[in-house]
């Protein structure tokens, strides 16, 4: 039987944008249209960007890639990382993306590279 998981959804943020706002934006789009459906399978689905990207602004980043920026942008999907049960890996070339997959394996976490991989919670 399926225990719910708390799942990352790893994919590229800033590669292949240039820095535009809106090409990173839909970057996160594509993350996020993964969130629903691992939901409505019984798991938690997260994203680094969730966290990341509101306390980048706080630390007063100003643009992608300045020093507040990189104090949080890996380092809180890191830390997150430690609370997760598995990571899913969706887009194209991303580093960062590829780092996060990188760790869960060295923490013995499952990583998926599609929603059919993942096993809905039995809810008997």
């Amino acid at each position: 039987m399926a225990k719910s998981m708390m799942i990352l959804i790893a994919g590229p943020y800033r590669s292949g944008t240039d820095d535009n706002p809106e090409k990173m934006k839909a970057n996160v789009d594509t993350m996020e249209a993964y969130a629903l459906p691992i939901f409505r399978m019984g798991h938690i689905p997260v994203l680094g960007e969730w966290f990341a990207l509101p306390l980048a602004h706080l630390a007063g980043s100003k643009q992608v890639g300045d020093e507040a920026f990189n104090e949080i942008f890996h380092p809180i999907a890191e830390r997150l990382l430690e609370k997760c049960d598995a990571v899913l890996r969706v887009g194209g070339m991303s580093q960062g993306a590829d780092l996060m997959v990188k760790i869960a394996r060295q923490n013995g976490l499952q990583v998926f590279t599609n929603l059919e991989e993942i096993r809905p919670v039995n809810k008997e």
